[in-house]
């Protein structure tokens, strides 16, 4: 295994190969906006990061079929709060909350960690596999204190990836709150069918309405309908009901299954994936939405908890609360199937 450390300066305005073999292509870039990206490739395709920028994955393309959502932003900036460059692939919700803040909450949509700048990054390769990896110290005054590492695997042949995380509060006697979501964001595609091994009865339409959200009254008659009925959504295809958007919480995973796999249709080429272990994410949330700005099928985001912010997490009893000391580690396995 070879490691090299990522240094700003190993990013310019024009793309250039900072290691290649015979199975990975490893090029560094510089987006117009000043925010560094990192593109590895495969032979079945490549993934772009923003190694310094919350370690996002930007771009998800494998076998020449983009799998990222449809959106307004055409290259990341970089900002405090992830409404700020809302166009990756995946980024991660969280640490100390996660969601959209509810009422009682001040914290962003999301959390303060999808656009922390990282304090340092490097890239371990091999001929089989490819790992790129951040760090931060996130520290405040009289505040929380932790050290998180996401990192993400891509292996040789494969158009799957390893999405990871590893969070440790370093307080030496204060209790650190951990609110974990890893948000996937693909792409809308009509007709597609989603399945998963879990009972449509773990599963339940959100209630509350964001700020965010503005309802009309096709969408209230309808999402009526839905919670009448206690369905849930696994077909793509009337576009209409997705707008404004359509989110499920699927609760207790931890009960049903231990290994959680979802799957989502495409077309009749291509089947995506994402699995999961359900002692690490004993919720998952479903965010289905269609307007001509944004298209999304984010049809399985592991979580800790409901993402409704988290003032509902503590209240519900599943706002984890790490000791000094104390760490955990999350990892979603993602892409396309073969």
């Amino acid at each position: 295994m070879t490691k090299f450390e990522l240094y700003k300066d190993n990013f310019q305005d024009q793309s250039r190969v900072l290691i290649k073999n015979d199975e990975f292509t490893v090029s560094s870039f510089k987006y117009s906006s000043g925010v560094e990206a990192l593109k590895i490739q495969n032979s079945r395709g490549y993934l772009t990061f923003l190694p310094f920028e919350g370690l996002m994955i930007w771009e998800a393309v494998f076998d020449g079929f983009n799998l990222k959502m449809k959106n307004t932003f055409k290259q990341p900036y970089p900002g405090k709060q992830i409404t700020d460059s809302y166009g990756p692939f995946q980024f991660h919700s969280g640490l100390l909350a996660s969601g959209n803040p509810g009422p009682k909450d001040n914290h962003y949509a999301h959390g303060e960690f999808p656009l922390t700048p990282m304090d340092s990054s490097f890239i371990e390769i091999s001929e089989n596999l490819v790992t790129v990896s951040s760090q931060v110290e996130y520290v405040k005054g009289f505040g929380d204190h932790y050290f998180a590492n996401p990192s993400v695997t891509l292996k040789k042949g494969s158009a799957l990836f390893d999405i990871r995380m590893f969070v440790k509060n370093l307080s030496k006697y204060q209790e650190m709150p951990l609110q974990y979501l890893t948000h996937i964001n693909y792409k809308f595609v009509k007709g597609a069918i989603i399945t998963q091994n879990i009972p449509e009865s773990a599963f339940h339409l959100r209630k509350s309405i964001p700020k965010h959200i503005h309802p009309t009254e096709d969408w209230l008659n309808f999402t009526k309908q839905i919670y009448n009925s206690g369905r849930l959504i696994n077909e793509l295809d009337k576009t209409k009901h997705f707008d404004p958007e359509i989110v499920f919480f699927g609760d207790k995973l931890n009960q049903l299954v231990n290994k959680a796999v979802f799957r989502m249709k495409m077309d009749n080429k291509h089947t995506v994936q994402i699995t999961f272990d359900t002692t690490q994410f004993p919720n998952v949330t479903r965010w289905l939405m269609y307007n001509p700005d944004l298209q999304v099928a984010a049809f399985a985001l592991p979580a800790t908890s409901r993402t409704e912010g988290r003032a509902a997490a503590k209240e519900a009893g599943t706002l984890i609360m790490l000791k000094p000391g104390e760490s955990r580690h999350f990892k979603v396995t993602t892409g396309l199937e073969d």
